[in-house]
């Protein structure tokens, strides 16, 4: 039992923890995997590929999907908490990745190009591997109150801009602000200072009101960049705290 808890605590280091060589060269083996797992997905969408290079596509998925499916029943294997892991984030992220294949064995896979798709979640395992990222998800995680005080005032914004804009442009273009739903999308274009110009005012108030609109537009698009910068500096605070 010695001999397994042994080789047990070994793997675990290599497989959660960077701080040995085997660990760092694991964790670039994986993000090797996931790299060139995607670059040959993109590559067997090219119209002029021919058998062998087709062939080749297929043979770099089975490679990958078998390193995938060890890496992530040995993750099963080391977890202190198996159950925790399978339905964590990473763990869904991990089964996703793998599961499409198993799934598409022995089926027509051209009627499950939408399940074939789950492939790309495997973009996802580069998450598990990079600091930056696990530095956004804190931030985004200390600004959540904000953040959703922010989504909920833009909603009533949008609101209003698209009743005011309805109330405005109702008349003179009923084919195009035709109701208040129709009239959102405008909303949303124009506060978000996209201006794709499939609906634009004509009358003189429905101009005047947009100038408004765009001056609190300008506005809003700004504030999420000073919650999410803000809460990245708590972030990057935190860590350097933690070492």
């Amino acid at each position: 039992m010695s001999r397994y808890h042994d080789a047990k605590a070994r793997t675990r280091q290599t497989v959660e923890s960077t701080d040995s060589l085997q660990g760092r060269f694991f964790d670039l083996f994986i993000q090797a995997t996931i790299l060139v797992t995607l670059v040959a997905y993109s590559l067997e969408t090219l119209p002029g590929i021919n058998d062998a290079q087709r062939a080749t596509l297929i043979a770099i998925e089975l490679i990958s999907i078998v390193i995938f499916t060890v890496e992530y029943l040995l993750r099963i294997w080391v977890a202190q908490r198996r159950w925790a892991y399978i339905f964590s984030f990473y763990g869904l992220v991990d089964f996703l990745a793998i599961a499409p294949f198993y799934l598409a064995m022995g089926v027509d896979l051209r009627s499950l190009r939408a399940v074939r798709l789950l492939r790309l979640l495997s973009i996802f395992k580069l998450m598990r591997f990079s600091k930056a990222i696990k530095r956004i998800g804190t931030a985004f995680s200390l600004a959540r109150a904000e953040l959703v005080l922010y989504l909920s005032f833009s909603c009533v914004v949008i609101f209003l801009a698209g009743v005011g804009i309805y109330q405005f442009e109702n008349a003179a273009q009923p084919d195009k602000f035709s109701s208040i739903p129709m009239s959102l999308w405008w909303a949303v274009v124009t506060l978000t200072t996209v201006g794709y110009g499939d609906m634009l005012p004509i009358t003189a108030g429905g101009r005047l009101f947009t100038v408004l609109v765009l001056l609190v537009g300008l506005g809003l698009v700004a504030v999420p960049a000073g919650i999410i910068s803000s809460a990245l500096s708590a972030a990057r605070k935190l860590e350097e705290d933690d070492h």
